[in-house]
């Protein structure tokens, strides 16, 4: 599979099926992504959102297909060379992944283990150079005065901050966010999808980024791919999707579709919804 020098990742008929007996969760899938893109996943629940993601970073083993990180095929890669993939690609969940009986700072720093040898990151042992890139990463994100602070005493919000600062921590050439903001406020979506957005565009860091919500995802990706039963439904620009995509990605969903707007919007407003959306 041929890579242009503007793409960062591409994936060639990429199928996922955990078990013989049931059906795939992902089907040949294909897409390319180029360097610097903000990219929302939508689609119902059981869609293959997730699978997608944990197959690009290897999570969970592709049953078929290719996937090619920075011009290498990953799809295979095992032990250090997998690992040192992994570096490259930062990963955001919705249940945030940390450590709770640890320190924002800890937390943090544990985004260069990747970077480390079993010794030193089993023993914490961190350089000043680290230690005060982590400090600068959380005074970005509004976090430095939790520094020392449990994770198990901040909100959901300032614990996905946390989240982001681990990524960043691995200097990533992408960053996957799993359902992000699935357990946040409407205000508190806001603030981390606006950290998102901002990484992106200042950083130049891609990003992909699954969603429920999609008045989020309209407002903020520059692009979105809908799935629906393992399948791409939609991959175009955010400010084109209309009805009869959301339709089609959602079908069969339709009160899942309800659920998954933020707010109170209904599927009755999706129209003049997303028409203001894109005239933004």
């Amino acid at each position: 599979m041929n890579t242009s020098a503007s793409e960062i990742l591409g994936i060639q008929n990429l199928s996922k099926a955990y078990n013989k007996t049931d059906s795939r969760a992902l089907n040949e899938v294909s897409l390319t992504v180029n360097c610097g893109e903000f990219i929302s996943v939508i689609g119902p629940s059981g869609a293959g959102k997730s699978t997608l993601l944990r197959c690009i970073n290897r999570m969970v083993d592709a049953t078929e297909g290719e996937i090619v990180f920075s011009g290498q095929n990953i799809t295979k890669v095992k032990g250090k060379t997998l690992r040192m993939v992994r570096t490259n690609i930062g990963m955001i969940f919705q249940n945030y992944n940390l450590v709770n009986r640890l320190s924002v700072l800890e937390n943090v720093l544990h985004g260069r283990l990747g970077h480390k040898s079993t010794i030193s990151g089993a023993l914490g042992f961190y350089s000043e150079a680290e230690k005060e890139k982590a400090f600068d990463i959380l005074e970005k994100l509004g976090l430095s005065k939790f520094a020392y602070k449990r994770c198990d005493e901040l909100s959901g919000g300032q614990k996905q901050r946390v989240g982001i600062a681990r990524a960043l921590m691995q200097n990533p050439k992408l960053i996957l966010c799993d359902e992000p903001i699935a357990s946040l406020d409407p205000s508190s979506s806001k603030v981390i999808m606006d950290y998102l957005l901002e990484i992106n565009m200042s950083m130049g860091i891609t990003c992909i980024v699954n969603l429920h919500q999609v008045d989020f995802a309209v407002q903020y990706a520059d692009r979105i791919i809908g799935i629906n039963d393992g399948t791409i439904i939609y991959d175009g620009p955010s400010k084109k999707i209309n009805d009869d995509h959301l339709a089609d990605i959602y079908k069969s969903h339709q009160e899942d579709f309800a659920a998954q707007m933020t707010g109170t919007v209904d599927t009755g407003k999706m129209a003049a919804h997303l028409e203001m959306a894109a005239n933004g």
